[in-house]
């Protein structure tokens, strides 16, 4: 089947997804489009099901029903590791680093994981090249678990690009960092190539607006309303189900 222009600029759809555990439904009928390129974020209130959308996505649960489609491609039933080697990568709220390891081995350990056979040195220099680019290069050396949290929290984003994801999902990147914290780890998000597509979740309302193309809204377990950050700002059920007035 030939794709059309449209569907062939998807990276992300999700498919009448239904989720529930018990008798507690998360989602009824879940449907959702990420476009190649895209800096997505997903907002709402506690409970709303942002979490589990995501874990949905990168096959940590899998749904009672509906489809997960990545590039085209059903991956519904992949487990989370083949989603990883299609290009799906995913980083948690709480990270879970290599804490034994210094962030150079850390990220040479990521980088080796995709190939069979690599020289040492090339993947150190590769390894250093993404350690630079997020402001991490003196560190390279360091204990990873006597690094500061914020340092922490960059470096599971140097682990998740190590891996080159063809698209990026983070849950709540910022969280447990300063303001000015969670707007230098954004504004390192900004400079991703076009080709790396993001999707995440964030309560922190200035970091959404600030960095995001597009901002889904969910509630109840339910996609209220999909805009740009301006219109979902603007937005009266946005305001009467998350923002507030």
């Amino acid at each position: 089947m030939t794709e059309t222009p449209a569907s062939a600029d998807l990276v992300l759809e999700t498919r009448d997804l239904h989720m529930a555990f018990g008798g507690l439904v998360i989602f009824e009928r879940m449907n959702f489009t990420l476009k190649r390129g895209e800096r997505h974020a997903i907002i709402g209130p506690n409970g709303a099901g942002k979490t589990t959308f995501v874990s949905l996505v990168t096959g940590l649960l899998k749904p009672k029903s509906g489809a997960v489609m990545f590039e085209g491609r059903d991956v519904t039933r992949l487990s989370p590791q083949e989603r990883v080697k299609a290009g799906m990568v995913r980083t948690f709220q709480i990270n879970s680093l290599f804490r034994a390891l210094n962030p150079l081995e850390s990220v040479a350990l990521a980088h080796l994981s995709l190939r069979h056979v690599a020289a040492e040195k090339e993947l150190i220099g590769e390894a250093m090249e993404l350690l630079h680019q997020f402001g991490l290069e003196r560190d390279a050396y360091a204990l990873t678990e006597a690094l500061p949290y914020g340092k922490q929290r960059l470096l599971e984003i140097v682990l998740a690009l190590a891996l080159r994801p063809k698209l990026l999902l983070l849950d709540e990147p910022a969280a447990g960092l300063s303001t000015q914290q969670g707007h230098e780890v954004f504004a390192r998000l900004a400079h991703l190539p076009d080709e790396t597509t993001i999707l995440f979740i964030e309560h922190d309302m200035n970091l959404v607006f600030s960095y995001a193309d597009v901002v889904s809204v969910f509630a109840a377990g339910a996609l209220v309303l999909s805009d740009t950050p301006e219109n979902v700002r603007k937005s009266p059920r946005v305001r009467e189900v998350y923002l507030g007035n």
